[in-house]
């Protein structure tokens, strides 16, 4: 595991029978232009449906604010969070959506998205 994926924490899912969405709202995203070396601000929005485990709030929180010194491009932390999350929490459906303030007059907004083989949402 790498020292990010280490940071995330789950629990059990207590309702795996069903199938159910949850919403992270992180407002204060960070992380650095890798050309500049200036700051990237956005709010990332994470959207799952558990299998067996949901991630830790608390550990979630740590684990994005790790980024706030790293020098990472808006599509690589993108694709970064949504396959760190996959890889730890085993999710039957996952979407990140990063919407990046402007910089420079142009604002970005990346997603990225996980589904399990053969999963057919139903929410």
């Amino acid at each position: 595991m790498t020292p990010k994926l280490n940071l995330l924490e789950t629990f059990p899912n207590t309702n795996s029978e069903r199938n159910y969405l949850i919403t992270h709202i992180a407002p204060e995203f960070t992380s650095l232009c890798p050309k500049t070396g200036q700051p990237d601000f956005a709010e990332i929005t994470m959207e799952y449906i558990p299998d067996k485990l949901c991630v830790e709030l608390k550990s979630l929180k740590f684990y994005l604010n790790s980024y706030r010194n790293d020098g990472i491009y808006f599509e690589s932390v993108t694709n970064k969070i949504l396959d760190d999350l996959v890889e730890v929490c085993q999710p039957r459906f996952m979407k990140i959506t990063a919407k990046f303030n402007v910089r420079g007059g142009i604002s970005s907004i990346i997603k990225a998205e996980y589904k399990q083989k053969d999963f057919l949402e139903t929410i």
